[in-house]
Protein backbone atom coordinates (compact mmCIF):
# COMPACT_ATOMS: atom_id res chain seq x y z
CA UNK A 1 0.00 0.00 0.00
CA UNK A 2 0.73 3.66 -0.85
CA UNK A 3 1.71 5.42 2.34
CA UNK A 4 0.61 9.49 3.04
CA UNK A 5 3.10 12.15 2.38
CA UNK A 6 5.14 13.25 5.67
CA UNK A 7 5.51 16.65 7.14
CA UNK A 8 8.32 18.11 8.86
CA UNK A 9 6.35 21.20 10.26
CA UNK A 10 3.26 19.39 11.45
CA UNK A 11 2.79 18.98 15.63
CA UNK A 12 -0.02 17.11 17.16
CA UNK A 13 -1.23 16.39 20.68
CA UNK A 14 0.19 13.45 22.01
CA UNK A 15 -2.92 10.61 22.79
CA UNK A 16 -2.89 9.12 26.25
CA UNK A 17 -4.64 5.66 26.77
CA UNK A 18 -8.32 5.40 25.64
CA UNK A 19 -10.50 6.11 28.84
CA UNK A 20 -13.42 3.71 30.37
CA UNK A 21 -15.75 3.28 27.24
CA UNK A 22 -18.60 4.96 27.41
CA UNK A 23 -22.28 3.93 26.33
CA UNK A 24 -23.08 4.50 22.88
CA UNK A 25 -26.23 6.86 23.40
CA UNK A 26 -23.53 9.59 24.53
CA UNK A 27 -24.11 12.26 21.89
CA UNK A 28 -21.07 12.70 19.21
CA UNK A 29 -20.05 15.68 19.47
CA UNK A 30 -17.35 17.67 17.05
CA UNK A 31 -13.91 17.35 18.99
CA UNK A 32 -14.97 13.50 19.50
CA UNK A 33 -12.94 13.15 16.51
CA UNK A 34 -10.06 12.95 18.17
CA UNK A 35 -10.18 10.33 20.19
CA UNK A 36 -13.04 8.17 18.44
CA UNK A 37 -14.22 7.52 14.88
CA UNK A 38 -18.56 8.04 14.99
CA UNK A 39 -18.12 4.98 12.02
CA UNK A 40 -16.40 2.44 11.31
CA UNK A 41 -16.83 -0.05 7.96
CA UNK A 42 -15.75 -3.39 8.63
CA UNK A 43 -15.25 -5.23 5.15
CA UNK A 44 -15.53 -8.56 7.23
CA UNK A 45 -15.12 -10.60 3.44
CA UNK A 46 -14.41 -9.46 -0.17
CA UNK A 47 -16.43 -12.60 -1.58
CA UNK A 48 -19.08 -11.00 -3.58
CA UNK A 49 -21.59 -12.37 -5.91
CA UNK A 50 -21.87 -8.89 -8.05
CA UNK A 51 -19.39 -7.10 -10.54
CA UNK A 52 -20.46 -3.52 -9.97
CA UNK A 53 -18.74 -1.15 -12.16
CA UNK A 54 -17.41 1.21 -9.43
CA UNK A 55 -16.39 -1.08 -6.89
CA UNK A 56 -13.52 0.27 -4.83
CA UNK A 57 -12.60 -3.42 -4.02
CA UNK A 58 -12.64 -5.49 -7.18
CA UNK A 59 -14.71 -8.16 -5.10
CA UNK A 60 -14.21 -11.84 -6.22
CA UNK A 61 -16.34 -14.51 -5.79
CA UNK A 62 -14.49 -16.57 -2.85
CA UNK A 63 -13.03 -15.37 0.39
CA UNK A 64 -9.05 -14.40 0.93
CA UNK A 65 -7.17 -16.89 2.51
CA UNK A 66 -6.12 -14.05 5.02
CA UNK A 67 -9.46 -13.54 5.69
CA UNK A 68 -9.50 -12.62 9.88
CA UNK A 69 -11.32 -15.87 11.70
CA UNK A 70 -14.30 -15.39 13.71
CA UNK A 71 -12.30 -15.18 16.65
CA UNK A 72 -10.09 -12.22 15.42
CA UNK A 73 -13.11 -10.40 13.49
CA UNK A 74 -14.74 -10.87 17.28
CA UNK A 75 -11.49 -9.44 19.10
CA UNK A 76 -11.28 -6.86 16.50
CA UNK A 77 -14.93 -5.34 17.71
CA UNK A 78 -14.22 -5.51 21.17
CA UNK A 79 -11.52 -3.32 20.57
CA UNK A 80 -13.77 -1.18 18.85
CA UNK A 81 -15.99 -1.33 21.91
CA UNK A 82 -12.84 0.52 23.70
CA UNK A 83 -13.03 3.53 22.44
CA UNK A 84 -14.20 6.66 24.45
CA UNK A 85 -17.19 7.38 22.68
CA UNK A 86 -17.64 3.64 21.03
CA UNK A 87 -18.66 3.67 16.86
CA UNK A 88 -21.38 3.12 14.90
CA UNK A 89 -20.29 -0.47 13.08
CA UNK A 90 -21.25 -1.16 9.67
CA UNK A 91 -20.68 -4.49 8.42
CA UNK A 92 -19.80 -4.60 4.43
CA UNK A 93 -17.83 -6.05 1.98
CA UNK A 94 -18.17 -8.02 -0.36
CA UNK A 95 -21.44 -8.86 0.64
CA UNK A 96 -21.56 -9.93 4.17
CA UNK A 97 -23.57 -12.35 3.58
CA UNK A 98 -21.17 -14.77 1.91
CA UNK A 99 -19.57 -14.73 5.26
CA UNK A 100 -22.08 -17.88 7.09
CA UNK A 101 -21.06 -16.64 10.90
CA UNK A 102 -22.28 -12.79 10.06
CA UNK A 103 -25.25 -13.24 12.47
CA UNK A 104 -22.36 -14.52 15.43
CA UNK A 105 -20.94 -11.20 14.71
CA UNK A 106 -23.82 -9.00 14.85
CA UNK A 107 -24.30 -10.76 18.02
CA UNK A 108 -21.03 -10.16 19.23
CA UNK A 109 -21.31 -6.75 18.29
CA UNK A 110 -24.61 -5.92 20.13
CA UNK A 111 -23.13 -8.17 23.29
CA UNK A 112 -20.07 -5.37 23.59
CA UNK A 113 -22.74 -2.58 23.41
CA UNK A 114 -22.25 -1.29 19.31
CA UNK A 115 -25.04 -0.12 17.56
CA UNK A 116 -24.63 -2.19 14.21
CA UNK A 117 -26.00 -1.92 10.32
CA UNK A 118 -25.26 -3.90 7.40
CA UNK A 119 -24.95 -3.08 3.53
CA UNK A 120 -25.74 -6.33 1.64
CA UNK A 121 -25.03 -7.70 -1.47
CA UNK A 122 -28.40 -7.28 -3.77
CA UNK A 123 -28.35 -11.22 -4.62
CA UNK A 124 -30.89 -14.44 -4.13
CA UNK A 125 -29.01 -14.68 -0.29
CA UNK A 126 -30.72 -11.81 0.83
CA UNK A 127 -34.16 -13.78 1.47
CA UNK A 128 -37.07 -12.60 3.74
CA UNK A 129 -35.75 -14.84 6.62
CA UNK A 130 -32.29 -14.04 5.91
CA UNK A 131 -33.45 -10.18 6.79
CA UNK A 132 -35.69 -11.24 9.57
CA UNK A 133 -32.57 -12.97 11.03
CA UNK A 134 -30.01 -10.38 10.81
CA UNK A 135 -32.72 -8.30 12.90
CA UNK A 136 -33.16 -10.55 15.50
CA UNK A 137 -28.93 -10.48 15.69
CA UNK A 138 -29.48 -7.09 16.18
CA UNK A 139 -28.49 -4.93 13.36
CA UNK A 140 -30.40 -1.45 13.79
CA UNK A 141 -30.53 -0.57 10.35
CA UNK A 142 -30.01 -2.38 6.58
CA UNK A 143 -28.42 -0.42 4.16
CA UNK A 144 -28.80 -1.38 -0.04
CA UNK A 145 -27.68 0.09 -3.19
CA UNK A 146 -29.62 1.51 -5.84
CA UNK A 147 -28.52 3.11 -8.58
CA UNK A 148 -31.13 3.80 -10.91
CA UNK A 149 -34.70 4.40 -11.81
CA UNK A 150 -34.96 0.90 -13.63
CA UNK A 151 -33.26 -2.15 -14.11
CA UNK A 152 -31.41 -1.03 -17.02
CA UNK A 153 -29.72 1.43 -15.48
CA UNK A 154 -29.14 -0.44 -11.94
CA UNK A 155 -28.00 -3.97 -13.53
CA UNK A 156 -25.98 -2.59 -15.86
CA UNK A 157 -24.19 -0.94 -13.13
CA UNK A 158 -24.14 -3.64 -11.02
CA UNK A 159 -23.19 -6.24 -13.78
CA UNK A 160 -25.49 -8.75 -12.99
CA UNK A 161 -29.08 -8.83 -14.65
CA UNK A 162 -31.96 -8.82 -11.49
CA UNK A 163 -30.05 -6.87 -9.16
CA UNK A 164 -32.75 -4.36 -9.30
CA UNK A 165 -35.46 -6.87 -8.31
CA UNK A 166 -33.27 -7.74 -5.53
CA UNK A 167 -32.96 -4.45 -4.68
CA UNK A 168 -36.39 -4.05 -4.48
CA UNK A 169 -37.72 -7.33 -2.63
CA UNK A 170 -34.80 -6.61 -0.03
CA UNK A 171 -36.30 -3.10 0.78
CA UNK A 172 -39.60 -4.74 0.78
CA UNK A 173 -38.46 -7.41 3.39
CA UNK A 174 -37.08 -4.80 5.34
CA UNK A 175 -39.85 -3.23 6.26
CA UNK A 176 -41.82 -6.25 6.64
CA UNK A 177 -39.21 -6.63 9.30
CA UNK A 178 -39.84 -3.17 10.81
CA UNK A 179 -35.98 -3.08 10.05
CA UNK A 180 -34.84 1.14 9.40
CA UNK A 181 -33.68 1.17 5.56
CA UNK A 182 -31.45 3.47 4.13
CA UNK A 183 -30.40 3.69 -0.07
CA UNK A 184 -27.03 4.35 -1.19
CA UNK A 185 -26.51 5.82 -4.41
CA UNK A 186 -24.05 6.61 -6.25
CA UNK A 187 -24.36 9.31 -9.23
CA UNK A 188 -22.02 9.00 -11.95
CA UNK A 189 -22.80 10.10 -15.78
CA UNK A 190 -24.95 6.95 -15.83
CA UNK A 191 -27.78 7.96 -13.54
CA UNK A 192 -26.99 11.97 -12.71
CA UNK A 193 -30.05 13.33 -15.25
CA UNK A 194 -32.15 10.54 -12.95
CA UNK A 195 -32.07 11.66 -9.29
CA UNK A 196 -35.02 13.62 -9.24
CA UNK A 197 -37.42 10.35 -10.18
CA UNK A 198 -34.88 8.78 -7.84
CA UNK A 199 -36.23 11.18 -5.29
CA UNK A 200 -39.64 10.53 -5.45
CA UNK A 201 -39.62 6.96 -5.97
CA UNK A 202 -37.82 6.81 -2.29
CA UNK A 203 -40.70 8.69 -0.84
CA UNK A 204 -42.70 5.42 -1.34
CA UNK A 205 -40.62 2.95 -0.05
CA UNK A 206 -40.13 4.19 3.61
CA UNK A 207 -36.63 4.27 4.07
CA UNK A 208 -35.08 6.69 6.74
CA UNK A 209 -32.01 7.93 4.80
CA UNK A 210 -30.45 8.86 1.11
CA UNK A 211 -26.99 8.57 0.85
CA UNK A 212 -25.91 10.05 -2.00
CA UNK A 213 -22.52 8.71 -2.88
CA UNK A 214 -19.92 10.73 -5.44
CA UNK A 215 -17.52 8.75 -7.20
CA UNK A 216 -13.84 8.45 -6.30
CA UNK A 217 -11.54 6.59 -8.82
CA UNK A 218 -10.32 3.79 -6.80
CA UNK A 219 -10.55 -0.03 -7.81
CA UNK A 220 -12.89 -0.78 -10.72
CA UNK A 221 -14.36 3.21 -10.40
CA UNK A 222 -11.53 3.99 -12.03
CA UNK A 223 -13.14 3.54 -15.91
CA UNK A 224 -16.36 5.40 -14.45
CA UNK A 225 -17.38 8.60 -15.39
CA UNK A 226 -17.28 10.91 -12.97
CA UNK A 227 -19.81 14.22 -12.76
CA UNK A 228 -18.12 18.07 -13.68
CA UNK A 229 -17.31 20.45 -10.35
CA UNK A 230 -20.57 22.77 -12.49
CA UNK A 231 -22.52 19.36 -12.10
CA UNK A 232 -22.04 18.53 -8.50
CA UNK A 233 -23.33 22.20 -8.00
CA UNK A 234 -26.48 21.50 -9.80
CA UNK A 235 -27.14 18.26 -7.88
CA UNK A 236 -26.79 19.77 -4.46
CA UNK A 237 -29.47 22.36 -5.45
CA UNK A 238 -31.86 19.12 -6.21
CA UNK A 239 -30.50 17.44 -3.13
CA UNK A 240 -31.19 20.44 -1.30
CA UNK A 241 -34.59 20.65 -2.44
CA UNK A 242 -35.81 17.14 -2.09
CA UNK A 243 -33.97 17.51 1.39
CA UNK A 244 -36.52 20.26 2.32
CA UNK A 245 -39.44 18.13 1.15
CA UNK A 246 -39.05 14.19 1.08
CA UNK A 247 -39.96 12.43 4.18
CA UNK A 248 -36.98 10.84 4.42
CA UNK A 249 -32.90 12.11 5.69
CA UNK A 250 -29.98 12.94 2.58
CA UNK A 251 -26.76 13.10 3.00
CA UNK A 252 -23.71 12.63 0.67
CA UNK A 253 -20.61 10.06 0.54
CA UNK A 254 -17.18 11.60 -0.43
CA UNK A 255 -19.15 15.22 -1.36
CA UNK A 256 -18.57 17.04 1.96
CA UNK A 257 -18.95 20.07 -0.38
CA UNK A 258 -23.04 19.71 -0.28
CA UNK A 259 -22.38 21.17 3.34
CA UNK A 260 -20.64 24.27 2.07
CA UNK A 261 -23.60 24.48 -0.53
CA UNK A 262 -26.39 24.43 2.16
CA UNK A 263 -24.85 26.65 4.87
CA UNK A 264 -24.41 29.76 1.90
CA UNK A 265 -28.30 29.06 1.59
CA UNK A 266 -28.33 29.36 5.52
CA UNK A 267 -29.50 25.83 5.52
CA UNK A 268 -28.86 22.81 8.22
CA UNK A 269 -26.76 20.07 6.25
CA UNK A 270 -28.21 17.27 8.70
CA UNK A 271 -31.81 18.76 7.70
CA UNK A 272 -34.46 15.52 8.07
CA UNK A 273 -34.54 14.03 11.17
CA UNK A 274 -36.48 10.78 10.83
CA UNK A 275 -37.86 8.98 14.05
CA UNK A 276 -36.17 5.64 14.12
CA UNK A 277 -33.29 6.26 12.10
CA UNK A 278 -29.75 6.36 14.08
CA UNK A 279 -27.66 9.32 15.06
CA UNK A 280 -26.42 11.59 12.65
CA UNK A 281 -22.70 12.98 11.90
CA UNK A 282 -21.89 15.93 13.29
CA UNK A 283 -20.89 18.64 10.45
CA UNK A 284 -17.27 17.82 9.50
CA UNK A 285 -16.98 14.62 9.26
CA UNK A 286 -14.16 13.28 6.42
CA UNK A 287 -12.26 10.33 5.58
CA UNK A 288 -10.09 9.33 8.61
CA UNK A 289 -11.83 12.64 11.03
CA UNK A 290 -14.48 10.16 12.42
CA UNK A 291 -14.43 7.87 9.67
CA UNK A 292 -12.32 4.15 9.78
CA UNK A 293 -12.21 1.23 7.40
CA UNK A 294 -11.23 -2.06 8.47
CA UNK A 295 -10.28 -4.58 5.53
CA UNK A 296 -11.26 -7.96 5.53
CA UNK A 297 -7.23 -9.17 6.56
CA UNK A 298 -7.16 -6.32 9.41
CA UNK A 299 -5.72 -3.78 7.16
CA UNK A 300 -6.33 -0.12 8.73
CA UNK A 301 -7.46 2.73 6.41
CA UNK A 302 -8.72 6.39 7.09
CA UNK A 303 -11.90 5.35 4.31
CA UNK A 304 -12.59 2.75 2.39
CA UNK A 305 -12.05 4.78 -1.12
CA UNK A 306 -8.31 6.07 0.19
CA UNK A 307 -5.62 3.03 0.09
CA UNK A 308 -3.22 4.48 2.68
CA UNK A 309 -2.52 1.66 5.08
CA UNK A 310 -2.28 3.40 8.92
CA UNK A 311 -2.03 0.04 10.56
CA UNK A 312 -2.89 -3.75 10.66
CA UNK A 313 -5.11 -5.43 13.26
CA UNK A 314 -4.34 -7.57 15.31
CA UNK A 315 -0.54 -6.55 15.40
CA UNK A 316 -1.68 -3.15 16.25
CA UNK A 317 -4.21 -1.67 18.57
CA UNK A 318 -7.51 -0.21 16.59
CA UNK A 319 -7.68 2.52 18.95
CA UNK A 320 -4.13 3.41 19.04
CA UNK A 321 -4.02 3.39 15.21
CA UNK A 322 -6.86 5.88 15.29
CA UNK A 323 -5.24 8.01 18.10
CA UNK A 324 -2.02 8.42 16.69
CA UNK A 325 -1.12 7.51 13.62
CA UNK A 326 0.51 9.96 11.06
CA UNK A 327 -2.21 10.04 8.35
CA UNK A 328 -5.41 9.80 11.06
CA UNK A 329 -3.97 13.15 12.46
CA UNK A 330 -2.93 14.95 9.69
CA UNK A 331 -6.67 14.73 8.32
CA UNK A 332 -7.94 15.61 11.41
CA UNK A 333 -6.67 19.15 10.89
CA UNK A 334 -8.27 20.73 8.31
CA UNK A 335 -5.25 23.82 8.74
CA UNK A 336 -2.81 21.15 6.96
CA UNK A 337 -4.96 21.16 4.02
CA UNK A 338 -3.28 23.02 0.69
CA UNK A 339 -4.61 25.05 -2.20
CA UNK A 340 -8.16 26.33 -2.55
CA UNK A 341 -8.95 23.90 0.44
CA UNK A 342 -6.66 25.32 2.96
CA UNK A 343 -7.65 28.65 1.96
CA UNK A 344 -11.26 27.71 2.19
CA UNK A 345 -13.72 29.54 4.99
CA UNK A 346 -15.35 26.02 4.87
CA UNK A 347 -12.37 23.99 5.58
CA UNK A 348 -13.57 22.76 9.33
CA UNK A 349 -17.33 22.36 7.62
CA UNK A 350 -16.13 20.93 4.65
CA UNK A 351 -12.81 20.15 3.75
CA UNK A 352 -13.23 18.46 0.92
CA UNK A 353 -12.93 14.66 -0.54
CA UNK A 354 -9.86 13.33 0.82
CA UNK A 355 -10.35 10.05 -0.74
CA UNK A 356 -10.82 12.03 -4.19
CA UNK A 357 -7.89 14.42 -3.77
CA UNK A 358 -5.93 11.33 -3.30
CA UNK A 359 -6.76 9.60 -5.78
CA UNK A 360 -6.22 12.45 -8.39
CA UNK A 361 -3.08 13.82 -6.98
CA UNK A 362 -1.80 11.30 -4.67
CA UNK A 363 -1.40 13.70 -1.99
CA UNK A 364 -4.41 13.10 0.63
CA UNK A 365 -3.94 16.91 1.97
CA UNK A 366 -4.32 18.30 -1.75
CA UNK A 367 -7.28 20.64 -2.77
CA UNK A 368 -10.65 19.07 -3.44
CA UNK A 369 -10.70 18.12 -7.31
CA UNK A 370 -14.28 18.62 -7.90
CA UNK A 371 -15.42 21.55 -6.42
CA UNK A 372 -16.30 24.81 -8.41
CA UNK A 373 -16.14 27.02 -5.37
CA UNK A 374 -13.50 29.50 -5.00
CA UNK A 375 -12.25 30.88 -1.27
CA UNK A 376 -13.51 34.36 -0.53
CA UNK A 377 -9.22 35.00 -0.28
CA UNK A 378 -9.17 33.53 -3.52
CA UNK A 379 -11.32 36.37 -5.31
CA UNK A 380 -10.39 39.30 -7.44
CA UNK A 381 -10.37 42.24 -5.36
CA UNK A 382 -10.77 40.53 -1.99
Amino acid sequence: MVSAKSSDTASYPTSTASPSPRPRWVKYEPDDVHHSPFVVFYEITRACDLVCQHCRACAQPKPHPSELSFDSACGLIGQLAEFRRPPLLVFTGGDPLKRPDVYDLVRHARQVGLTTALTPSATPLVTDQAVHDLREAGISRLAVSLDGIDASTHDAFRGVDGSYDHTLSIMAAARQADLPMQVNTTVTRRNVGQLDAMAQMLADEKIVLWSVFFLVPVGRGLAEQRITPTEYEQVFERLWHHAESQPYAIKTTEAPHYRRYVLQRDGDPQRGDVAGRAERAPIGINDGKGVMFISHTGQVFPSGFMPIQAGRYPRQSIVDVYQNSEIFRKLRDPDLLGGKCGACEFRHDCGGSRARAYALTRDPLAAEPDCAYLPQSWRIGS
